[in-house]
């Protein structure tokens, strides 16, 4: 993923986040931790809404195992911002999504990243195969 070349209709789909008061930092901008934040909301919102996934009871759970970011220009309160996502990588257990963050309406990227989920069962904490509704919704979005 080249910075310089991300724009918004490279990703599949996105969610406008609100920025919150709290989430500025002394510097008076977003602070890092935030964004990874935002790519747990686009992640996990999609996750539940199309691939069915039920994080409270569910067979498997995806546990985030890397994770980067590079910041690209600052946001701040009271921004929104638009979380864009697609899947660059699908394995037989793990997933990688690239998550580009944008401020809301812009095309060029404030930051992009991406987050690696390895989907295991809930009680045995091993790998097991991404299947039926959730590979068709991750397959949806592959680049």
């Amino acid at each position: 993923m080249d910075p310089k070349l991300e724009r918004r209709e490279r990703y599949k789909i996105s969610r406008r986040i609100p920025t919150r008061w709290r989430d500025n930092d002394v510097y008076h901008h977003i602070n890092n931790v935030i964004y990874y934040e935002f790519f747990d909301t686009v992640i996990n919102g999609y996750l539940v809404e199309a691939g069915g996934l039920d994080f409270s009871g569910g067979e498997s759970v995806g546990f985030a195992v890397e994770t980067h970011c590079q910041f690209l220009q600052p946001i701040s309160f009271p921004e929104e911002v638009d979380a864009c996502l697609r899947v660059d990588k699908l394995g037989n257990s793990s997933v990688r999504y690239e998550i580009g963050i944008f401020k809301a309406g812009e095309v060029e990227p404030a930051a992009v990243g991406y987050f690696v989920h390895v989907f295991v069962d809930r009680l045995t904490r091993q790998p097991v195969r991404i299947s039926g509704r959730m590979r068709e919704a991750l397959a949806a979005l592959l680049v």
